[in-house]
């Protein structure tokens, strides 16, 4: 009996270390649950990495002199970027699913060919962000209800952070690229050195070293933006001269219309899935810091970076499961990939249900960690608690959003999250926010009971199956 326990035990460690080295493998055969890990565990990774991002900026700029001020730029201006990570989603989704079904098909070549039209497509539309960030950074920081010492001394931070946001593009969509084609393990490691890079340069450049002088709050953004450059630097080499399982060549990089049409056709309802998110996220935080003022706003802003850094890897399941979706479609076995995502959402739920109790009963010292100021603290703590109660609905939702998206089938999300969030939610932080009176408090109890109705309409509209017969 010891000894099996001893060999199932070596075997997870050893499907573990295959999930994170990347190691070539038919997701369209075989055991489902090898199948999720192999995919699950390095996306999962990915995320972690990505959230890292935003909780680095949170830690250091936290400590700073006027820390409501830099705590509430930082926090705004991610609000902001919300809409990027949207667009760089729904870009990134379209990749993978299109990547993913033609990998099913046993179609390499064509995939690479689809990849390089999503990288024309995504450099096309960051021209256009950036430039608007570099010109209206102050315009942006006040529309988000910012103050004018918010204003004076943030305003750097956000061009830089918005500016740069052809590295936020690439960086997302490379790595769907690379999850589509199966090659989650590559993707994470992008992500690991964006942040390692990031983790170095950020106290570096805030707090200056040697010859570097000290940029305070601008040199978070600076440091951020420099790590996400040099992930997309590794992604590149390893898609035209590394050993990824999808590799791009000369004859690849002439521009495919039609192609790059398919993409907008799946890619533009998915971005404004995301966007139609974001935007609740947005009126929230807006509603928050009008009721609250900056205090409250910070302490909300510092809640929402812990949130995030959870509901990140969950993502990460959710994607495993749009890449099972797409592949197994490609592979025309629609019942596998039902059965895919129904296993990934029972993962998914038990994680957050463990991270759901962590926050609970630890909230003080978790948001401990992030700030000094009292005030903020209270704030946060009451937030976290809150917006953590429906974990497990997050959960299983992704997870349900992930498989609409990874069979082609982006426009199903859209009008879920377009009624939930748009129609209800924001309907009800008002009322609760302003009506009842029960001020920034309203606005946090309307995220938990709007992401449990997404859950529910989303699982309703997964069972009737339309999903299965999308064409990419």
């Amino acid at each position: 009996m010891a000894k099996q326990s001893t060999y199932k035990l070596s075997g997870i460690f050893s499907l573990v270390a295959s999930a994170i080295k990347g190691t070539d493998m038919d997701y369209t055969r075989g055991s489902i649950r090898k199948a999720i890990v192999m995919l699950a565990i390095p996306m999962i990774l990915e995320m972690c990495m990505e959230s890292v991002f935003a909780l680095v900026d949170l830690f250091f700029v936290g400590h700073l002199p006027n820390a409501e001020h830099t705590v509430q730029t930082v926090g705004l201006t991610e609000s902001v970027l919300s809409i990027i990570y949207s667009i760089a989603f729904g870009v990134s989704m379209s990749a993978t699913a299109v990547v993913a079904r033609r990998i099913g098909e046993k179609n390499p070549d064509e995939a690479a060919h689809s990849a390089v039209q999503a990288i024309w497509l995504s450099l096309l539309i960051t021209v256009v962000i950036s430039v608007i960030g570099i010109v209206l950074a102050p315009n942006i920081l006040h529309a988000m209800g910012a103050d004018a010492n918010t204003i004076a001394i943030g305003s750097t931070y956000t061009r830089i952070d918005i500016g740069g946001s052809i590295v936020i593009m690439m960086l997302f969509l490379i790595n769907g690229i690379f999850r589509g084609a199966g090659d989650a393990s590559m993707a994470m490691k992008s992500l690991w050195l964006a942040n390692i890079c990031n983790i170095i340069l950020c106290p570096l450049f805030i707090r200056g070293f040697g010859p570097i002088p000290a940029f305070g709050l601008t040199g978070a953004a600076m440091a951020t933006t420099t790590g996400r450059g040099i992930g997309v630097c590794y992604q590149l080499y390893h898609l035209f001269k590394g050993k990824s399982s999808i590799q791009i060549h000369r004859k690849h990089l002439n521009i495919n219309w039609s192609i790059i049409k398919s993409l907008i056709n799946i890619a533009s309802p998915a971005t404004l899935q995301f966007i139609i998110g974001s935007c609740s996220w947005i009126v929230v935080a807006r509603l928050v810091a009008q009721t609250g003022q900056s205090v409250a706003s910070a302490g909300y802003q510092t809640a929402i970076r812990v949130v995030i850094f959870f509901i990140l890897p969950a993502w990460g399941m959710s994607n495993a499961a749009a890449t099972l979706v797409g592949q197994n479609l490609g592979a025309k076995q629609p019942k596998r990939a039902e059965d895919s995502v129904l296993k990934a959402a029972k993962y998914n739920a038990i994680f957050m249900g463990l991270v759901s109790i962590i926050f609970l009963t630890a909230a003080s010292p978790i948001i401990s960690f992030f700030t000094n100021d009292e005030a903020v603290k209270e704030i946060a703590v009451q937030a976290l608690r809150i917006i953590t109660s429906g974990y497990i609905f997050y959960g299983v939702g992704m997870v349900m959003i992930g498989a609409f998206n990874g069979s082609g089938d982006s426009w199903t999300p859209t009008w879920i999250n377009l009624f939930c969030f748009w129609l209800f939610q924001i309907p009800l932080a008002y009322l609760l926010v302003l009506t009842f009176d029960f001020g920034p408090t309203g606005a946090f109890v309307s995220i938990p009971i709007a992401n449990s109705v997404v859950t529910i309409v989303a699982y309703f509209f997964f069972k009737r199956g339309k999903w299965k017969k999308v064409a990419v």
